[in-house]
């Protein structure tokens, strides 16, 4: 089997073998056949609805930085399946990709033939990630929740190094639920007994929930629900330079990743290394500093052109839209700004235009390749007051949103992963044929 031969498995994965019976039972009837490779590595788990991915990326950074050979499994990706799978900030290869695959199928299909609920795409990318790390014997996995934390895949591990929550808001309400509080308790599912917890700051009903949680298991719980002093001394499309005191630490931070809520991310990201050292790891201040400051996350104010700027955010429900709001307020003021938007019919794109328009002044509606995907003519109907343009194919809506921003301004692409991701892949291949 060959990396082409792979994908076309796994797609037909993900159109034949869905399910919408929650629960561990199939990944760990999988993982079982393989060996509990899952047992064999060290893992972070990191869940929560928005920001666990820069937050995974800034720790790999850290720890790659410390000296530990740090796996980082991710998702979704932005362009190829590879990025799900890293080592050292390295994608794993096309050959090394179709190998795991072809090792996982062969159990795969011992549980479809003995009349088993087969496992889903996404537990079958899973055990993938626990099998192919096991056998690179990296020091340290981290591991970000794909969906919720209760019933997700990545769940099947027992006693992680630590469990870090990240910013909890609405989303995947059709499989989550319908209000924040049962949200919460969905991603606290990866709380385990005596193991300690890193909590971003959250409202309060979900704090006060998760903290029960976690008195019921018997974890330590670290946060900064109050008590830290942020004093941002430079924030550009540079870089953002601040110090922040708390009560376990004080730093000086140069972050490259932009977005007012990065800043926040970081400092929660700080509070994961305090934890981690406590308990037994060697990370030197110097050397998270530096970690932190290599951090990059692709898809996520990201820019990729300067005249006029262009910046992807892969901002896809409504406490996304409103931390790129803030971002666009803080960097953009003075500029007008061209707003390219697909979003994904089971989102809450209402409340989500409702929060970016007041600050566009051109709409390119777009449609993301996934058949969850928002009508554009559907979409049309909910903006009023804007020039809107619209062309249900991607590349051709992000030239048409270049065509109609002057040099000087401002290009927001955001909405959707999918829509990130090909705008992505069409730049990168645009700069190989240029």
């Amino acid at each position: 089997m060959d990396y082409q031969q792979a994908l076309t498995y796994i797609h037909q994965i993900s159109v034949f073998r869905s399910t919408t019976t929650l629960g561990l039972s199939r990944i760990q009837e999988l993982l079982k056949r393989m060996g509990n490779p899952q047992k064999k590595v060290k893992c972070i788990h990191v869940a929560g609805t928005n920001g666990k991915g820069s937050a995974c990326a800034m720790l790999q950074s850290i720890l790659t930085e410390n000296g530990y050979c740090t796996g980082l499994y991710t998702s979704p990706h932005l362009i190829s399946y590879k990025e799900r799978y890293q080592i050292d900030g390295v994608c794993i290869s096309e050959e090394r990709f179709a190998q795991e695959v072809c090792f996982v199928k062969q159990y795969y299909t011992q549980m479809i033939e003995e009349g088993l609920e087969a496992p889903t795409l996404f537990e079958f990318l899973t055990a993938m990630c626990f099998h192919y790390f096991a056998t690179e014997a990296v020091d340290i996995l981290i591991l970000e929740v794909g969906l919720g934390g209760l019933c997700d895949a990545t769940n099947v591990i027992e006693t992680p190094l630590l469990c870090l929550i990240m910013s909890i808001g609405m989303d995947h309400m059709e499989f989550l639920g319908n209000d924040l509080e049962q949200i919460a308790i969905e991603k606290a599912g990866i709380i385990k007994e005596n193991i300690p917890v890193v909590l971003y700051p959250q409202k309060n009903l979900v704090y006060n929930r998760i903290v029960e949680i976690c008195n019921h298991k018997k974890a330590s719980v670290y946060d900064l629900q109050s008590d830290v002093n942020i004093n941002i001394h430079l924030q550009n499309l540079e870089k953002t330079l601040f110090s922040v005191s708390t009560k376990y630490f004080k730093h000086t931070i140069h972050l490259n990743l932009l977005g007012d809520y990065q800043i926040q991310n970081s400092i929660t990201v700080l509070l994961a290394c305090h934890v981690l050292k406590q308990n037994g790891l060697d990370l030197t201040e110097k050397q998270i500093l530096t970690g932190i400051q290599k951090s990059h996350w692709q898809g996520r104010m990201e820019l990729v052109h300067h005249h006029p700027i262009v910046l992807l955010d892969g901002a896809h429900n409504t406490d996304g839209i409103c931390m790129l709001c803030q971002s666009i307020k803080k960097y953009f003021k003075h500029q007008k700004i061209t707003l390219l938007l697909g979003i994904l019919n089971d989102k809450e794109h209402q409340k989500m235009i409702q929060k970016i328009l007041p600050l566009v002044n051109i709409v390119v509606l777009t449609e993301p390749q996934s058949n969850r995907k928002l009508n554009i003519n559907d979409l049309e109907k909910e903006i009023s007051h804007k020039k809107i343009f619209k062309n249900a194919q991607v590349t051709e809506a992000y030239q048409t949103a270049l065509s109609v921003t002057a040099k000087k301004d401002v290009i927001i692409c955001c909405g959707s992963l999918y829509m990130i991701g090909e705008i992505k892949n069409y730049i990168s291949c645009l700069e190989v044929l240029s």
